[in-house]
């Protein structure tokens, strides 16, 4: 093993990967598992047919706790917290004061207002700026607790709720963005039903020390497969979502970026709690149109069976200069290759024509609507 390599963490499920036959590769400061013997085809298959469960222990795991806990955030993000009803969960964004994007992550309201908290994850290479960055803005404010003990497993796919409420009753009262408190032979579990492939699916957050046995008992259930990082990067592209550090970075904007969805009314222009976060100016500025952006993300789809992966170049078909690939392969599901990128705002309406560049050819492409796959989340 490589001197680099003996810096790398482990998750709480390494051994357990090892035993699995995993191919470990290195993933934001872990050895994470990237596919197991099935191979990622199948473990991408086998997620939209039945259930996969995922390590995801690698992602930061922090808390909020105190009176100040949600408008605190709220000066971080440009979301609605304090009206979060309890138990419910959203999509947040960590900006930088340029408006720029720190982070992407989930947030919910563990019943703060009486004596609960905030329960945030955040991606794992972002996981110690982060967490400085909170501790440095709101931490007089509230306390901010990291939890590196806790394991964080998800378990996705159609099937996934039949293989978890044999292990967790009531489990599957929950709706997608919700979560609750569970207990499994003695050990505290929080389960939210969400996740990040666009199927319906559950993200566990348990104590480190009870992760092997528990992904044990849910590799027990028939529906239930190991799935990697490979697979887990084809599935969140085919649900249009972004991978952090190559959909969206310091240098995207939320409009850009094409996440205005995620920001409420109450924290646009005109509502109660308008603006109060970090690049509020420019942000609201583009999100209203008064600031028109320059740059959109969309969807891509290769005119020949040619896969298209970042960083390609795009180009309009006279080989005019207009963007990138920031993520791309042959999806498994629609056996065609698809991507995301960055276009000029000129380019971004569906339909439009462009090429991209793969080793010096071009290769015909089409701007189109995102998500690739219609998302199964269950609402209810």
């Amino acid at each position: 093993m490589s001197a680099a390599a003996d810096t790398l963490l482990k998750t709480p499920l390494y051994d357990l990967h090892l035993a699995l036959g995993a191919r470990m590769v290195p993933f934001a400061g872990y050895h994470m598992p990237v596919q197991y013997p099935a191979g990622l085809i199948r473990e991408h298959q086998h997620t939209r047919q039945a259930a996969g469960l995922f390590d995801v222990s690698h992602m930061g795991q922090l808390r909020l706790v105190g009176p100040e806990a949600a408008a605190a955030l709220e000066s971080l993000i440009p979301m609605d917290v304090i009206g979060l009803a309890a138990h419910r969960q959203r999509y947040g964004l960590l900006l930088a004061d340029d408006g720029g994007i720190l982070d992407d992550l989930m947030f919910v309201n563990r019943d703060w207002a009486n004596g609960g908290d905030l329960f945030l994850v955040v991606n794992g290479a972002c996981k110690q700026a982060d967490i400085a960055h909170i501790q440095a803005r709101i931490g007089q404010r509230c306390r901010v607790e990291p939890l590196p003990q806790q394991a964080l497993l998800a378990l996705q796919g159609p099937q996934a709720v039949t293989a978890l409420a044999r292990l967790l009753p009531g489990v599957e009262s929950l709706v997608f963005m919700t979560g609750g408190a569970f207990d499994w032979q003695g050990v505290p579990l929080y389960v939210t039903r969400s996740g990040y492939t666009g199927e319906d699916g559950f993200e566990i957050s348990l104590p480190g020390e009870a992760a092997t046995v528990f992904a044990q008992a849910l590799l027990a259930q028939p529906e239930v497969q190991p799935i990697g990082l490979g697979a887990r990067n084809s599935l969140r592209l085919e649900a249009g979502l972004c991978l952090y550090g190559n959909d969206i970075d310091t240098g995207t904007t939320p409009a850009e970026a094409a996440l205005t969805w995620a920001i409420q009314k109450v924290r646009r222009s005109g509502g109660a709690r308008e603006g109060g976060f970090p690049g509020a100016a420019r942000v609201l500025a583009q999100l209203d149109g008064t600031q028109p952006v320059a740059r959109m993300r969309v969807g891509l789809q290769a005119l020949e069976r040619v896969p298209v992966r970042e960083p390609a170049p795009l180009q309009t078909p006279d080989g005019t200069p207009v963007g990138q690939v920031t993520s791309g392969l042959l999806s498994p599901t629609l056996d065609r290759p698809i991507a995301m990128g960055y276009v000029t705002r000129e380019h971004a309406a569906a339909g439009t024509r462009l090429q991209a560049v793969v080793r010096g050819k071009p290769v015909p492409i089409e701007v189109v609507a995102l998500p690739f796959l219609p998302p199964r989340y269950h609402r209810g």
